[in-house]
């Protein structure tokens, strides 16, 4: 929006407005970047003939958890943690006591870990429920109760479909995650060859069945058993993937834009380990500074990107670090540190 030639500001999830900008502004492309959105109306833009990326079907598909989950899982057979549906406290009652304990209660339409919980027993499913109606994205109050598989990696597969190419796959990415929420990633991931090709398997299959050109963010759980499960998708980069802003000539943006373009990718060129780390907010408070950009920057290859946010929240991103490293540990250490010299204050504040 700060950089855009035009925009406009609206209630995604009201199709009405929805409808009228896109009328207004006839695009060539519709590029959903965000969860919640009226995706019925971006099947109808579709079917009257305009271009949504990487397709109206994948956007209607993984707004909500429910609908790529049971595709990933019934149609395409695909191994996933155990699950089950809930639309109501006494519902989700029943599905977590079928699925067992401990396990993960999420809004079915989220991104980033919002309203996410880890549920240890029966006596704390009544306060997950509540916790994922007040941090939902959209208008569903429908979650998701699956399996808690212990497991000793997270990754995510980044996957390039292509109009007049091969699906193409970026070196597989580990992160972590606290409060259900991206703090750290970094590459290569520690697989083993017969894991990267399952996880591809896996991500070239669902990636075929939503259809479209772009880039997909398919992530993962390795299980502690070595076993590699489908967890989620987004049609779009991936928070995860901001990695790729230096751990290669073509980010996951290049390569996304490339896609959508019909662009050639010949080929993606790694600088070697890479790894980034979150740089976060610890309050509430408009038009935030930033200090101690130049300690974090002293650090050899070392790159910031501040997201330009006008508002902090607690925990919320404000921007990441960057860092190349001799191997994925030394890359992650010189991040962390990075990520920790910047502090995010209110405009006007000394330190």
């Amino acid at each position: 929006m700060q950089v855009a030639d035009q925009f406009e500001v609206l209630r995604m999830l009201d199709g009405a407005e929805l409808e009228a900008v896109v009328k207004k502004h006839k695009p060539d492309l519709i590029v959903p970047e965000i969860e919640a959105i009226r995706t019925e109306k971006l099947l109808e833009f579709e079917r009257d003939g305009m271009t949504v990326i990487p397709s109206a079907t994948a956007a209607h598909l993984t707004m909500n958890r429910n609908a790529i989950r049971d595709v990933a899982a019934k149609e395409l057979k695909l191994r996933t943690a155990k699950y089950e549906y809930a639309e109501s406290e006494e519902e989700l009652v029943a599905a977590s006591v079928k699925v067992g304990f401990p396990n993960v209660v999420k809004p079915v339409m989220s991104s980033s870990g919002k309203g996410q919980s880890v549920v240890m027993n029966p006596t704390e499913v009544r306060s997950a429920w509540k916790y994922a109606a007040t941090h939902r994205r959209g208008d569903q109050s429908k979650v998701i109760v699956e399996e808690f598989i212990p497991f000793d990696l997270e990754i995510t597969l980044l996957t390039v479909r292509q109009a007049n190419g091969k699906t193409l796959f970026v070196p597989p990415i580990g992160h972590r995650q606290e409060r259900g929420d991206y703090q750290e990633s970094w590459m290569p991931a520690a697989v083993t060859p017969r894991q990267l090709k399952a996880g591809q398997s896996m991500a070239k299959k669902v990636t075929a069945r939503l259809g479209g050109v772009g880039l997909f963010g398919v992530e993962f759980f390795v299980g502690r058993n070595g076993v590699v499960y489908f967890s989620e998708l987004s049609p779009r980069p991936h928070d995860t993937g901001m990695v790729t802003l230096i751990s290669q000539d073509l980010s996951e943006f290049d390569l996304h834009a490339r896609a959508i373009l019909g662009l050639p990718i010949p080929a993606v060129r790694s600088r070697g380990p890479a790894a980034s780390a979150v740089i976060l907010a610890d309050s509430e408070f408009k038009n935030p500074n930033y200090f101690g950009i130049d300690n974090a920057l002293k650090g050899k290859d070392v790159e910031l990107r501040i997201f330009g946010k006008p508002e902090a929240l607690p925990y919320r991103r404000m921007g990441v670090a960057l860092a190349l490293g001799k191997n994925p540990k030394d890359a992650r250490k010189k991040a962390q540190s990075a990520a920790r010299s910047v502090s995010v204050v209110p405009s006007g504040s000394r330190s």
